[in-house]
């Protein structure tokens, strides 16, 4: 492998990730952190509940069973889910440490109709409590959301229809501090809210020793009676205020979520829990066109076929993918088969292959993008010759990337082959750590950044030679060092040119 191989391969290692590091920051654990387009540090915990009652972010809030012994039955259309037969669980107190704002969701269906069937309730030491009745002593209070406190009239709720046990059904509750308000959700729609709220998580937490904080999933705060009666699936804690159309992406993979956020598919089979709610009686065929060569687009979502006439959302459909396109290379129609999970319905799509248009002449193509150097593009002071925003901003970069040390993300590589490191390196932290599997893959982020800081100093020639010289000492090191690897560390020396016959070392 020669020089420039080696170059390219680092250098167009992911992006992702050049900061990080740079900074060399901690790295993220295994959990899951962007759900529906709502970002990582959102999510406080998130329990599934197929099997444990683990908390798959990467916060680690398991919890645990107070009462009652958990067990794990399968219903569709989650797989296994949490069965309390009137049990509970306790969350860790830390785990609404420092928060101002709440919110909580999870998927439910009652075993039972009795009243008090209690889905949460937090507190701490002051006797107060925010909590959630899923059914009350009549149906008019069935489902309840609010706050209580010891003393008389200390606490404010709202109340909506109870829930008819024996179906899967979605609830949520939102504790909004800068609008003061208590909003309660069921099958992603508000079913009431409390106004000018009084009571804030301050008032009803322990902040100082928040281990101490009581968070019961399926018992009320101050009851040794039997808790909750019901399957649970799907448990999440925020730390901000969802509005209803985030509510709505977590409980059916609606369009919604934060802004800007990346998106992560809920279950497959949550949005037929909606539809099957709402009366679905089938699901239509659908007719679809493409041309010959070119796989058809099928849709995620057709318009499914409701009771009386009904107006429901669409269905998501899976279809299954294609092993090659020779179902496509000629003209003609066949069938695929999708599913709609959940429920036994297996919609068809009638795919019709017309013939594909002749290509044109090449003398009509044109080509509409251009590529251009990086050194095209330059920043312009203002037109009173002051540096403008955008310069300050590209300078606090390139300057700060001009004082890094070359040798720091040459550390890993040198340690490999026991090599002695020069004075001033040191060893990254992070994901660059020698504790983890992906030590050394910011040098290719860093060998990116910079060949694109040279390629674009092109205003200052002190700048571009200052990055060309570490460009030129990076690759110079890497390639010196690769020709080491599979070869004796001294002329006639002990070798093992397989690397996957080399015993594992000290950590």
């Amino acid at each position: 492998m020669n020089k420039r191989s080696i170059a390219l391969i680092l250098s167009l290692l992911a992006g992702f990730g050049l900061w990080l590091g740079l900074k060399g920051l901690p790295a993220q654990t295994a959990g899951d952190q962007i759900l529906d387009g709502i970002g990582e540090t959102a999510l406080i915990a998130r329990y599934i509940f197929d099997g444990n009652t683990e908390d798959r972010s990467r916060n680690h809030f398991h919890a645990v069973a107070v009462s009652g012994e958990p067990t794990y039955p399968e219903e569709r259309p989650f797989g296994k889910v949490l069965f309390l037969q009137g049990g509970a669980l306790r969350l860790p107190g830390r785990a609404l440490a420092g928060i101002d704002n709440l919110s909580v969701t999870c998927w439910v269906n009652l075993d039972s109709a009795d009243p008090g069937q209690v889905l949460f309730d937090f507190g701490g030491k002051t006797g107060r409590g925010l909590f959630c009745l899923l059914t009350g002593p009549d149906e008019a209070s069935g489902f309840r959301v609010g706050t209580s406190a010891a003393d008389a009239g200390g606490g404010q709720e709202l109340t909506s229809k109870a829930n008819s046990s024996g179906r899967w059904f979605h609830v949520a509750v939102v504790l909004d501090a800068a609008h003061s308000t208590l909003t309660g959700y069921v099958m992603g729609r508000e079913v009431g809210r409390v106004e000018d709220l009084k009571m804030r998580f301050e008032d009803i937490l322990d902040r100082d020793q928040p281990d101490q904080n009581r968070l019961f999933i399926g018992r009320a705060l101050d009851s040794e009676e039997p808790g909750l009666r019901a399957k649970l699936r799907d448990l999440r804690l925020y730390s901000i205020s969802l509005s209803e159309e985030q509510v709505r992406a977590i409980a059916f993979g609606a369009a919604g979520g934060m802004g800007g956020g990346r998106r992560r598919a809920v279950e497959p089979a949550a949005p037929a829990l909606r539809s099957l709610a709402l009366g679905l009686r089938a699901v239509p065929d659908i007719s679809v066109e493409t041309t010959t060569g070119v796989l058809p687009h099928l849709p995620v979502r057709i318009p499914g076929i409701y009771e009386n006439g009904v107006s429901g959302p669409p269905v998501r459909v899976i279809w299954p993918s294609p092993a090659d396109n020779s179902a496509v290379l000629n003209p003609g129609t066949y069938t695929v088969t999708g599913t709609v999970p959940g429920t036994a319905f297996q919609p068809k799509a009638v795919v019709s292959v017309k013939p594909a248009e002749a290509p044109a002449a090449a003398a009509e193509l044109k080509r509409l993008l251009e590529p251009f150097p990086l050194g095209r593009v330059v920043l312009n002071r203002d037109i009173d010759g002051r540096d403008t925003l955008f310069m300050k901003n590209r300078d606090k970069f390139i300057t700060m990337l001009a004082k890094v040390n070359p040798d720091n993300f040459l550390y890993n590589f040198r340690d490999a082959f026991g090599l002695p490191q020069p004075a001033g390196a040191v060893q990254l932290g992070g994901w660059d750590d020698q504790t983890t599997r992906l030590r050394g893959h910011a040098t290719g982020h860093y060998l990116s950044a910079l060949a694109q800081a040279y390629a674009g100093s092109v205003y200052d020639a002190a700048l571009q030679a200052n990055f060309l010289k570490k460009m030129n000492d990076m690759i110079d090191t890497l390639y010196d060092l690769s020709q080491k690897s599979g070869r004796p560390a001294e002329a006639g020396g002990p070798c093992n040119s397989d690397p996957t016959t080399v015993p594992p070392g000290p950590g």
